[in-house]
């Protein structure tokens, strides 16, 4: 069968933000590649995956110049790329329709945030009948500010007992899907496989 690996905002756009300073896997482009190396290998469809805010001014507008690829990156001709302007990478593009002309139901779910793009795509893509396999360590993420706390500068944030640290985010989301909307694996075993 044959899948499709989503590479969903491993993008410039985020070592823009303060947060980038605490983000769980700055190596992220590299931890990714050799599951694209094997996508490729296998005959699977590599999907890129970007996110837009325009309009806002903030790192993801396009006008600032960030909604790129992290550095190591990069698509090959015919691969295709698809922006987003929601959190999950349906909703706004036209995935599903090319999924579907691929004879796609099998997708690896890969990118940042993982509790945020990530995890939102993987629950739309169960609730449209894929079968989804999780990559958790090729995700990316950040701690999560209380409420309350959003407009602090980041140091205070970083600081703040009501801080969720990434770790709890990455094990909230693990619990949330596995089994339920998707196959949490590894690297490793999405290569065995």
């Amino acid at each position: 069968m044959r899948s499709a690996l989503l590479i969903i905002d491993i993008q410039e756009s985020f070592r823009r933000r303060p947060s980038w300073v605490a983000v769980t896997d700055p190596g992220i482009a590299a931890t990714v590649q050799p599951l694209i190396d094997d996508a490729r290998k296998r005959g699977d469809l590599v999907v890129w995956i970007l996110h837009t805010e325009p309009g806002t001014g903030n790192p993801f507008d396009p006008v600032n110049g960030h909604i790129r690829y992290l550095d190591g990156l990069e698509p090959r001709a015919g691969e295709p790329e698809l922006v987003k302007t929601s959190a999950n990478a349906f909703t706004t593009t036209g995935l599903q329709q090319l999924l579907t002309t691929e004879g796609i139901r099998h997708l690896i779910v890969t990118g940042i945030q993982t509790e945020w793009c990530c995890e939102t795509t993987t629950r739309v893509a169960c609730d449209l009948g894929y079968d989804v396999t999780f990559v958790t360590e090729a995700t990316a993420t950040f701690p999560i500010p209380h409420v309350d706390e959003r407009d602090l500068p980041y140091e205070e944030i970083l600081a703040s007992p009501r801080t969720l640290p990434a770790a709890e985010v990455v094990a909230r989301t693990e619990y949330a899907l596995n089994g339920r909307f998707a196959t949490v694996a590894t690297v490793k075993e999405v290569l065995a496989r």
